[in-house]
């Protein structure tokens, strides 16, 4: 069966224009049948606007008809252009030209000596590569291992700036709530608060000023204590 577009405001347009059980109606939309009674009470979907199921492509004038005659019949609901329409499309697989190919392991080791955080299945969505293509390079067991050098994936045009941004911003988020949720400081230097270097010496001056604090009164004054002497007196005077 097909999936209903809207299935609140079709049961909505369904209560005040059709004479249809409360069944009929459920079953149609996929919803529970006391979720249509209180629509049709007005207790549920009271400010939703009622959608033509007709008008829509979902259900034709015949199958409502069968439905209104009988109740005990279930409509079967029809293939709508505007739900198709609607539908997100399918991403497809990231697609790497042959001459960029051969660059996706220095990218992968670029990740894995640069961003650990970043999971196998991240640079695996991101390249385009496989897991366990990335399992190989990490362990040097690939059979180019020796040529392999860890190159930005942007320098080598295989992703942009801002995929690369987000991918990296996205993995630190993860790692950040995990370290949180266990209690386990993280080990990223980025993360450290700042701390201030204190020189490991400080060079010493040798001036009487910068050590008069550690100087006694004798150093300064002699061995007679700063007390004023007396000038000697001439013998013959």
């Amino acid at each position: 069966m097909a999936e209903i577009l809207m299935p609140k405001a079709t049961a909505v347009w369904l209560v005040d224009n059709t004479s249809l059980a409360f069944a009929q109606i459920a079953d149609f939309c996929g919803l529970h049948p006391l979720e249509v009674k209180g629509i049709a009470d007005g207790e549920v979907a009271r400010d939703i606007r009622g959608a033509d199921p007709i008008a829509n492509g979902q259900l034709t004038r015949e199958e409502l008809d069968r439905a209104e005659a009988k109740d005990t019949y279930r409509m079967k609901a029809q293939v709508s252009r505007h739900a198709e329409l609607l539908k997100p499309a399918k991403k497809a697989p990231r697609y790497t030209p042959v001459s960029r190919r051969q660059d996706r392991p220095d990218a992968i080791l670029w990740f894995v000596k640069h961003h650990p955080e970043v999971t196998d299945a991240q640079i695996s969505k991101l390249l385009g590569t496989t897991k366990s293509t990335i399992e190989q390079v990490r362990s040097r067991g690939h059979w180019n291992s020796i040529n392999i050098k860890p190159v930005d994936p942007v320098t080598l045009g295989l992703v942009s700036q801002i995929e690369l941004d987000a991918l990296v911003k996205k993995a630190a988020e993860v790692k950040r709530k995990q370290a949180e949720k266990l209690g386990i400081p993280l080990d990223d230097p980025s993360l450290k608060p700042a701390q201030t270097v204190q020189p490991a010496f400080e060079e010493e001056d040798d001036s009487p000023y910068a050590r008069k604090s550690e100087l006694s009164v004798e150093d300064v004054f002699g061995a007679g204590g700063g007390k004023r002497s007396e000038p000697e007196e001439d013998e013959d005077y």
